[in-house]
């Protein structure tokens, strides 16, 4: 079993670009994320959560979840 690994939004969005260019590149979903190390079920969960962000947006969308 894989170990669980916890990701800050910063690094989510990171991955998020990540994974963007990959498919911009011509690759598929599943590639892209093999590539970055996630499931394809995190990758669509990020983006419907991160989707869009910036690094100050996820962080004030993080400490209100956390009130």
């Amino acid at each position: 079993m894989a170990k669980h690994i916890r990701y800050t939004p910063e690094q989510i969005i990171t991955k998020l670009r990540e994974a963007e260019i990959y498919l911009s590149q011509g690759k598929t979903v599943g590639q892209a994320c093999k590539t970055l190390e996630i499931s394809e079920q995190t990758y669509y969960r990020w983006r419907r959560e991160y989707g869009g962000m910036d690094v100050t947006q996820a962080r004030k969308l993080i400490c209100n979840k956390q009130r």
